[in-house]
């Protein structure tokens, strides 16, 4: 019988959510989704120190902003709760003593100089990277080389130990990752990593193992950094006896800095002015505890469906020129196969291009929501089929929702100046004369729609021997003060014939004095 897909996110609640996280999210919600399968969330909380007040809130409110539903986690409970480490506990240690009877792991009592004198004696040597491994190991204080008496004393004593991996010293480490085919590592290269701390609780390697096997998990798809550590992984699947059922593997390519000199972090955030966190996050300062705000695209104005399609194409494309997908569209075509090898650089660019994509894109209806409630912050109250106007008209210069009422301020606001370039080139006392005389005639205009405004100025300009383009950037300037701008005709269609005469009459005033 096939086994159900099942697959997991399981970050650490030691601060806001990197974009990249969020992208390790989507790409295994897409494969569960695609292969009709779970998606749990495991919040991998061993590392106490660390642990941020908030944090863990913070994703699932990120994930659920993003639209990445969760089967099985904290909120909604699962056959295989608890879904939160540090409640776990209790359940690991069984494993590692599984481990130590079956000769694949030891009890290590080495102090904290111990393990400096270690690798103060290795530096000595010029040994690269010293590490507590198949060789070192044999001249440290552990299970593997004190009389098994004065190890049971020192257990009974209480005295402080870790358990550490037995990695083989000569044995080569194979496993097959659907992104980068065949990976193959020698055992030498892998220390005696520490699988429970000294204060009983299991590091993430042991952890993570003994809950991917429990919950049945059958792909784990995360981040390269964590490739170096998949060969340990291996050993663990294989040393507890559970080989056969392992997950398969897929190392996501990393995400770069725009200008690709490094890995994009968190510590990045508003550094390079944009986020990298989905939603804002206050926190505080490592060093000085006062109060940080890092920001987030949600409360930059970006739409979660711009920011998804953009994260689902760093790193994966679909093999046609289609660009822009929705979620379902995303889960019908994604593949592992078509995820890339090589790192994707972060491009702000094209992520406000999603945005204007998805904004525009939206009814005009709904633009109209964002407008009034922006223009209402402002003491500035519109109907409703005005601003639905006024937003079809302006969405076309729009990144932003907010963008929406920057671009509307012409109907609420007279112009307090004009553009002087336009004023310099196309002024003068015949296009004054005949904007005065348009303006004259408008609030009696029998047809006010933008084609009806348009024939009467055609017909007015044709009485003055004058044509339109002689006339039609000064006639916007007068209208709104700027040079460029949506649809003129249109803009004095919503303005209304009365206001638009009226905004006239006070530019010729002005500008023929």
């Amino acid at each position: 019988m096939e086994r159900e897909v099942r697959v997991r996110f399981a970050p650490s609640p030691t601060g806001p959510l990197h974009i990249g996280g969020v992208r390790t999210a989507l790409y295994n919600y897409l494969l569960a989704r695609k292969l009709g399968g779970k998606m749990l969330l495991r919040i991998e909380d061993t590392d106490q120190n660390r642990f941020v007040p908030g944090a863990e809130q913070y994703i699932m409110d990120s994930l659920r902003w993003c639209g990445i539903e969760i089967d099985e986690g904290i909120e909604q409970g699962g056959p295989h709760a608890p879904y939160r480490q540090s409640e776990r506990k209790p359940m690991y240690r069984q494993y590692a003593d599984q481990l130590i009877q079956a000769g694949h792991a030891y009890y290590a009592f080495d102090t904290p100089e111990d393990l400096d004198a270690m690798r103060a004696r290795l530096t000595a040597a010029k040994v690269p990277n010293p590490q507590y491994n198949s060789i070192t190991r044999a001249q440290m204080r552990n299970s593997l080389t004190l009389p098994a008496e004065e190890v049971t004393q020192l257990l009974e004593s209480g005295t402080p130990y870790v358990i550490r991996l037995k990695v083989p010293r000569k044995e080569e480490i194979r496993f097959n990752d659907l992104i980068r085919g065949w990976v193959v590592v020698h055992s030498s290269s892998i220390d005696d990593k520490v699988l429970m701390k000294s204060d009983g609780m299991p590091t993430y390697h042991l952890a993570n193992i003994v809950d991917d096997h429990l919950m049945e998990i059958t792909h784990v798809i995360r981040g390269e950094e964590w490739l170096p550590s998949a060969p340990l992984h291996v050993l663990l699947y294989r040393y507890l006896g559970w080989e056969s059922t392992m997950p398969q593997f897929a190392h996501l390519p990393l995400l770069l800095k725009p200008d690709g000199t490094g890995k994009l972090s968190k510590r990045d955030g508003d550094k390079l002015g944009f986020p990298v966190f989905p939603l804002e996050f206050h926190g505080k300062d490592a060093e000085t505890g006062e109060p940080t705000v890092s920001s987030g695209y949600r409360e930059s104005g970006y739409l979660p469906e711009a920011f998804i399609n953009f994260l689902a194409f760093l790193g994966w494309n679909p093999g046609t020129q289609q660009e822009l997908f929705t979620m379902d569209e995303l889960i019908e075509n994604f593949s592992i196969e078509r995820v890339s090898k090589s790192p994707a650089r972060f491009d702000q660019n094209k992520v406000r291009w999603y945005n204007e994509q998805y904004l525009r894109a939206k009814p005009d209806a709904e633009l109209a929501q964002y407008l009034t409630e922006e223009l209402s912050q402002q003491g500035i109250e519109v109907p409703a089929d005005q601003a639905e106007q006024i937003a079809a008209l302006v969405k076309e210069r729009a990144t932003f929702p907010a963008d929406l009422a920057q671009e509307a301020q012409l109907f609420f606001q007279r112009p307090s100046s004009y553009d002087e370039q336009v004023i310099s080139k196309k002024w003068n006392p015949q296009v004054s004369a005949a904007l005065a005389a348009f303006a004259g005639q408008l609030p009696t205009a029998a047809d006010a729609s933008a084609d009806g405004i348009k024939a009467l100025l055609t017909q007015v300009l044709e009485a003055q021997s004058l044509k339109i383009g002689q006339v039609l950037q000064a006639l916007r300037v007068a209208v709104t003060g700027h040079a460029a701008g949506p649809d003129l005709m249109h803009i004095m269609r919503i303005l209304g014939p009365q206001e638009t005469a009226e905004r006239i009459q006070a530019a010729v005033a002005v500008l023929s004095a």
